[in-house]
């Protein structure tokens, strides 16, 4: 019988396996949160030029609310930011 080789992946302890994942969301979070500033920024140059405002208040909310539901951000922050975008848009 021929020998049979498996390619098993090798077993690390649990704490490195957390440090991998944490790495993982860590970059995954940072790379939203950018995504969000962009946005954010964009609006205000909206703001300033008056020129589609809504639509990038509306980007932006989008993005607040995907936050919360991923854990990005708390309620509370996207709230405060919601409402702080939309008085200036007022």
């Amino acid at each position: 019988m021929a020998k049979e080789t498996k390619d098993k992946k090798k077993k690390r302890p649990t704490a490195a396996k957390r440090m991998i994942q944490d790495e993982k969301k860590r970059q995954k979070n940072s790379a939203f949160k950018s995504r969000i500033h962009t946005s954010v920024r964009n609006l205000e140059k909206g703001l300033e030029t008056k020129t589609d405002v809504q639509t990038k208040l509306n980007s932006v909310f989008s993005l607040m609310d995907k936050a919360v539901k991923l854990g990005i951000f708390k309620r509370n922050k996207a709230a405060r930011m919601k409402s702080k975008y939309q008085t200036k848009a007022n």
